[in-house]
């Protein structure tokens, strides 16, 4: 199956000179924990509810921050002809619960997530479980610390 065929389509995006108060507020307007951050028709990185917590909130900056300051600068993506075995297995490894879908123009078409990928494995508990249990491990490359 092909990222395209699972990928949520409908996609906020935020500008990084927005602040962090914009950005949970449209993580509250569309009930998800992350938002891909664009400028310039070019998707520049990825901001979550966890960053603004742990990257803001903890280190004692206000709601006016700029979400430039606390996003994930290093954005992990795909693209919509990819295999979705294959992307769960990258989201796997690298850790991601979610991940920006590109077109070959590197335009932003979607957002793929592990409720996606579980919702498109139509009964194979094994390949959900996989990808669940590759990106709970502790620690790993996108850490907050």
């Amino acid at each position: 199956m092909r990222i395209q065929e699972c990928m949520s389509e409908d996609v906020t995006i935020a500008a990084p000179a927005q602040t962090i108060r914009d950005a949970a507020r449209m993580m509250r307007n569309i009930d998800a924990g992350f938002i891909p951050v664009g400028e310039n028709d070019r998707l520049v990185g990825t901001i979550t509810d966890r960053d603004i917590a742990v990257r803001a909130i903890a280190e004692g900056k206000g709601p006016e921050t700029p979400i430039r300051d606390v996003m994930t600068q290093e954005v992990l993506y795909c693209y919509e002809d990819d295999d979705m075995d294959d992307i769960s297995d990258q989201m796997a490894e690298q850790q991601v619960r979610r991940m920006p879908v590109l077109n070959r123009q590197k335009r932003l078409v979607g957002i793929i997530s592990l409720g996606d990928i579980a919702q498109a494995a139509d009964g194979d508990l094994v390949r959900s479980a996989a990808a669940l249990n590759g990106v709970s491990q502790p620690g790993g490359r996108h850490c907050q610390s």
